[in-house]
């Protein structure tokens, strides 16, 4: 068994049940079965896809991003979801270090491909529509060419590589297997009980094990209805929800912060939401109030791509009453709160949360060494700064490391500052977030010029153009005598944030 028989028992049970809206048009539970079966058979015959082996996909959220989750679990191989927002180097060596045997691409992206084509030789690029050039193949007609008949999947199998910025400026890639998805969804659907009344309104970004783990697979679990947006946009996202289908939405606190600036906020109908789920970062209790004021119930829930990422989630019931807290450990996982020496701390104490259970990934890819340090003494390391209170309801109250989270997406800083380390008009460099109004936070380059420079902030913002992602690029860059360094010469990133906090504060 693997975990496409989802799709399958639901065929079975209701077929005619619409599985997935998208832009109009309704897949059934049926025709999804249908569609998973003819895909996986492509897969297999038409691109030589085999157990373990990678596929990748570039686009935005769609059914054949979700289908192609299911038809990789059918035959035993791994999806690699790309962010569609980073930069062709980025997707040059994530692809690179995959090393996957074909990548399906969005029309938004063929030239984006192109650029880098000449670093990934024998890489077969297939196309969501018509693209120019011998290289490019059909998605439609590879399709059309196949059966219906590929298998072999099981759930010890690894299903999906997710690709996360590392804290050494590259990414590592998550290991997921079926197993963790399944466990997973057994999480989310105890803690939030979903079931096939249920309609999921998916926006937030399939790449990432939010967008596609929170509601939306566990949803195809339950046997629910799923629409999908292919990106955010603040009145296509009410109009959604004013359609008096979704029952269920997640959203980020930099997306609830627009949905509610938005003039259609006041008038769009949200009676028929059971409850909104945010996470991500720390949500200001401005949001939460935005949504529990109209009584309609705001959960938090707190994970990481290593937990797949639901870990700790906050009852529907408690919405109120333990607002600020992200909740309790889900079904199939265990949480603690521990000290540097990984001992459990009294409730109320700060430590560093710790998680264990089979939702946890199995690996990072190809990084033996970070594995066995993320699960230093047999428990998963976070990294996150936590406390519990009296009744053992999870607080996360800052970071241990120094990612930086705007508007839902993960910025580490050493991947800017191996950027800044190039440039030779530049003495010293560190990047650190600050708090912001609409996204939380944002990255913030806090740079030394040499002696003879006279760099401009506007020449230092330039250096990260084609390189990386927009949304990581600094907001501003602050110029200074010199950066806080300890006995180690490592500089002391929690006293610059401190020297910064106390100049805006006069």
């Amino acid at each position: 068994m693997n975990i496409s028989h989802w799709v399958s028992h639901w065929a079975n049970w209701h077929g005619e049940k619409t599985a997935v809206h998208f832009v109009g048009r309704d897949i059934s539970y049926g025709q999804m079965e249908a569609r998973i079966g003819n895909l996986s058979a492509m897969l297999r015959d038409q691109l030589g896809v085999g157990k373990g082996d990678r596929v990748a996909h570039l686009g935005y959220n769609s059914p054949e991003l979700l289908e192609l989750l299911f038809a990789c679990a059918r035959i035993g191989a791994i999806l690699v979801p790309l962010n569609w927002r980073l930069a062709p180097p980025e997707h040059a060596w994530i692809l690179q270090d995959c090393d996957p045997k074909a990548v399906l691409v969005e029309a938004d992206f063929f030239a984006h491909i192109d650029s880098i084509r000449a670093q990934l030789p024998g890489l077969a690029t297939v196309a969501y529509g018509a693209a120019d050039g011998e290289l490019w193949r059909s998605y439609d007609a590879l399709l059309a060419a196949s059966g219906q008949d590929a298998s072999g999947g099981v759930m010890d199998d690894a299903v999906t590589i997710v690709y996360t910025s590392g804290t050494t400026g590259r990414p590592k890639g998550t290991v997921l297997t079926q197993d963790a998805l399944f466990h997973n969804a057994v999480n989310a659907i105890a803690a939030q009980d979903i079931t096939a009344q249920d309609h999921v309104l998916t926006v937030l970004p399939m790449f990432h094990v939010g967008g596609m783990n929170i509601h939306t697979t566990p949803g195809i679990h339950a046997g629910a209805t799923i629409t999908i947006l292919a990106r955010f946009d603040p009145a296509e996202t009410l109009a959604a929800l004013n359609s008096g289908g979704p029952t269920i939405f997640l959203t980020v606190p930099a997306m609830a912060i627009a949905l509610t600036a938005h003039p259609d906020w006041a008038d769009t109908d949200l009676s028929n939401l059971r409850f909104v789920g945010l996470g991500s970062s720390a949500v200001p209790a401005a949001i939460l109030h935005a949504f529990l004021d109209r009584d309609i119930p705001a959960t938090q829930a707190y994970g990481l791509t290593e937990s797949a990422p639901v870990a700790i989630m906050l009852p529907i019931a408690k919405a109120w009453s333990k607002m600020g807290s992200c909740g309790l450990p889900a079904l199939h996982t265990l949480a603690r709160i521990v000290d540097d020496n990984g001992a459990e701390v009294p409730n109320g104490d700060a430590g560093e949360i710790v998680l264990r259970g089979r939702n946890l990934f199995q690996e990072y890819w190809r990084n033996e060494a970070g594995t066995k340090e993320a699960y230093a003494g047999g428990w998963f390391h976070t990294g996150d700064i936590g406390h519990k209170d009296e009744d053992g309801y999870f607080y996360v109250d800052e970071r241990k490391k120094d990612v930086v989270i705007s508007g839902g997406e993960n910025i580490y800083p050493a991947e800017l500052e191996n950027i800044l380390a190039d440039c030779p008009d530049l003495a010293e460099a560190a990047v650190i977030g600050r708090p912001d109004q609409r996204w939380g936070e944002i990255p913030v380059a806090c740079v030394v010029r040499q002696s003879d420079s006279d760099i401009s902030a506007a020449d230092i913002l330039a250096l990260f153009e084609g390189r990386l992602a927009r949304f990581k690029h600094p907001r501003r860059v602050i110029f200074m005598e010199t950066l806080p360094r300890n006995a180690m010469g490592k500089v002391e990133k929690f006293t610059l944030r401190d020297e910064l906090t106390a100049k805006d504060e006069k």
